[in-house]
């Protein structure tokens, strides 16, 4: 039972990775998938979130075959 994790934009440069696969045990909100994949990386304030494209807030539930995405605010002109 796994949650599929991705990184996008400076999230996968300053993390290292695109992405991760991680156990569902005793995760049960994204923060909890924050800490579980940030290496001990404080949660920007202005962090972005998703489950299954969806945007949530970090307090958000998840389950088994979840995908929960992470990436910066967008910008543009």
């Amino acid at each position: 039972m796994s949650i599929k994790v991705l990184f996008f934009a400076s999230l996968r440069d300053t993390l290292g990775r695109a992405g991760d696969e991680i156990d569902v045990a005793g995760i049960d909100t994204v923060a909890d998938v924050w800490a579980a994949v940030a290496d001990g990386e404080a949660m920007p304030s202005n962090l972005l979130m998703a489950i299954n494209q969806d945007y949530v807030k970090a307090d958000a539930s998840v389950q088994n075959n979840d995908e929960v995405a992470f990436f910066p605010p967008v910008t543009g002109g």
